[in-house]
């Protein structure tokens, strides 16, 4: 199997949750590799000071035509209409609430969970593919808001209702794969599960006190899996790729 990014470079790629994160690593590695970079993140400007910001021309989107477009639906016609059809999909925005127990929890905290990490993925998936359709292209969705948690739910006594909705990610990546498979699709759907990673939420200092920080994996070895995932020839679907670090030792 040779592994090659040379189809992707001069296409789009959208990458969800680009402000910070695995987020603007990924959107950072994709731009080097040659693609037309649109960081679908309303944030993702605080970005553009570091390496994108050396790539600019890759990148057509103003800051106040995104703002005016800043909901899925209308940033993908825009993306349509003014780079060109809509290649690649990473969908990384998700997030982690302080608290998300069930008997404890607020039903406003429960709701942004599931409004950013499924139904703003379902959201994004279904007009990337629609647009991947009408122009004959051949993309690949790329579910990296998925973590280890959404294969296997561990002992985490302040977010027990966090792991559902990464558990709702993994089955709906595989049903995606299915329906693209039923209606007979060459887009490709991956979905990349990493182990605990340096992101904003180690940032404050009590999380990191209670984390073995020799486990812990950075932004940019998810960047790096993602590219491994796009890199694969057309024949090769990698369905599910669990990312976690070497540790020597128990």
């Amino acid at each position: 199997m040779v592994l090659s990014m040379d189809r992707w470079v001069g296409k789009v790629a959208v990458v969800t949750g680009a402000s910070s994160g695995i987020g603007a690593a990924i959107a950072e590695t994709l731009a080097k590799e040659g693609l037309k970079l649109l960081p679908e993140e309303r944030t993702a400007w605080k970005i553009w000071p570091r390496e994108l910001l050396i790539r600019k021309e890759k990148l057509s989107l103003s800051k106040q035509t995104y703002k005016r477009n800043r909901y899925p639906k209308n940033a993908f016609t825009w993306i349509k209409n003014n780079l060109g059809p809509t290649h690649i999909l990473v969908n990384n925005a998700g997030v982690v609430p302080a608290s998300s127990e069930i008997l404890r929890g607020k039903t406003d905290s429960w709701q942004k969970l599931f409004q950013v990490n499924v139904l703003g993925l379902c959201i994004c998936t279904r007009e990337a593919v629609k647009d991947m359709k009408e122009n004959k292209v051949d993309g690949h969705i790329v579910h990296i808001i998925n973590s280890r948690l959404g294969h296997k739910v561990k002992n985490l006594p302040v977010n027990t209702v966090y792991p559902s909705s990464k558990f709702a990610v993994t089955a709906l990546a595989e049903t995606l794969r299915l329906e693209l498979m039923n209606q007979k699709s060459k887009i490709k759907m991956s979905s990349v599960s990493p182990a605990l990673t340096d992101t904003e939420f180690l940032k404050n200092p009590k999380n990191r006190r209670v984390i073995d920080m020799q486990k812990i994996l950075q932004p940019q070895d998810i960047a790096d899996a993602v590219v491994y995932v796009l890199s694969t020839p057309p024949h090769v679907q990698v369905q599910e790729l669990s990312v976690g670090p070497y540790v020597v030792g128990p």
